[in-house]
């Protein structure tokens, strides 16, 4: 019976540790949560990551701008209170998260991103500030004609900042040259063209589609390598 007990007894200690390591390791918030929080705690430090050009597009009421990639980052972080909570976004949740992670390593306790940045919140209309008037990009009407072609048209949806965008343009490229007889690559710039994305689902980088006849045949979001598009075009 002792046995049983100390077994028990050890047992929920384990499941009460990793309980906690389970909470604190929860570092990121739902676009719904991001928004409560800050609804229930206005006073909360909500930190815009993206660049000046794209903040002034669009952006969460109540957040201040430190680009991620900007020289001054680190000493702008440096005012701030590293043991009150802090909330971080960028458009898609990359730089967001690379921008959390070295807060993190500088001693910040309470850090939490917002699942899919921007795109999502944009996707579910939450409403923002705009500091100017945003150049609207290619219209839906603009789009579809582009579908009006008797060649397959793969569509890669991208952005400047976004890693795995870069790695995939050089074959995307190639595919363009490979395959020009059946294939029509476009690629749209997601910063460019919040509207279209609106209105096409797209709230995540990359996002691939290929088009038949004016129908979507395929879709993928995320990295993906040469040869699996490829099957896709055959």
């Amino acid at each position: 019976m002792k046995t049983q007990l100390k077994y028990i007894l050890i047992l929920t200690i384990i499941l009460s540790a990793n309980l906690v390591v389970s909470q604190d390791s929860n570092t990121t918030f739902t676009v719904s949560q991001f928004a409560n929080v800050m609804s229930e705690q206005p006073e909360l430090v909500v930190i815009d990551v993206r660049t000046p050009e794209e903040f002034a597009g669009g952006h969460i009421e109540g957040a201040i701008n430190y680009n991620w990639k900007s020289e001054n980052f680190g000493s702008q972080i440096a005012n701030l209170d590293k043991s009150k909570e802090v909330l971080v976004y960028c458009l898609s949740g990359a730089r967001s998260g690379k921008a959390a992670a070295a807060m993190r390593l500088e001693g910040f306790t309470k850090i939490y991103e917002m699942q899919g940045g921007l795109m999502k919140w944009r996707s579910g209309n939450w409403p923002e500030i705009v500091s100017k008037v945003a150049d609207p990009g290619m219209s839906l009407e603009d789009f579809q004609a582009l579908l009006n072609s008797d060649k397959l048209i793969l569509v890669d949806f991208y952005a400047d900042w976004c890693a795995p965008c870069k790695k995939m343009e050089p074959y995307l490229n190639e595919i363009s040259n490979d395959m020009e007889s059946t294939v029509e690559v476009v690629r749209i710039d997601a910063d460019k063209n919040r509207a279209l994305c609106k209105a096409l689902g797209v709230d995540a980088l990359p996002v691939l589609h290929v088009y038949k006849n004016k129908e979507q045949i395929w879709n993928h979001t995320g990295f993906i390598d040469k040869e699996g598009v490829v099957q896709q075009l055959q």
